[in-house]
């Protein structure tokens, strides 16, 4: 006889291991620390990536009204600016990723969890038919 309770649940977990599962069980994988660590680093690689090329194109762009009118302290501070700019920006984006990552990976391991439950139900049924 078909256990209404079971094809539920095996339907619910089929249904969860198609859509969302996979990534979950990668994710859930590693530690939370870990996790927003690597997203982190591949972040602030593609800002200094990104920053680099906006300040070069505007350099090229701007390099000759930058040269006529700018004394070197001016130059000099201009540098600075960038720098410190780099800085906040790379700070900035570490900060939203690292929070964001920290909670992607808090709401997967909790599907994971509740994924277990059901596999852990779902061997209780098991078990009770099979007696």
């Amino acid at each position: 006889m078909i256990d209404e309770k079971r094809v539920k649940l095996m339907t619910r977990m089929a249904s969860y291991e198609n859509n969302e599962g996979r990534e979950d069980l990668k994710i859930s994988a590693y530690y939370r620390k870990d996790y927003a660590s690597i997203h982190m680093v591949y972040s602030i690689l593609w800002v200094t990536i990104g920053y680099g090329c906006l300040v070069g194109l505007l350099g090229v762009c701007l390099f000759d009204k930058l040269m006529e009118s700018m004394s070197m302290s001016e130059v000099m501070t201009l540098g600075i600016g960038v720098v410190v700019g780099y800085f906040v920006v790379v700070t900035a984006y570490a900060v939203v990723t690292r929070t964001i990552y920290s909670k992607k990976h808090q709401k997967a391991r909790m599907r994971v969890k509740k994924y277990n439950h059901d596999l852990a139900r779902l061997l209780k049924i098991y078990e009770k038919e099979s007696r």
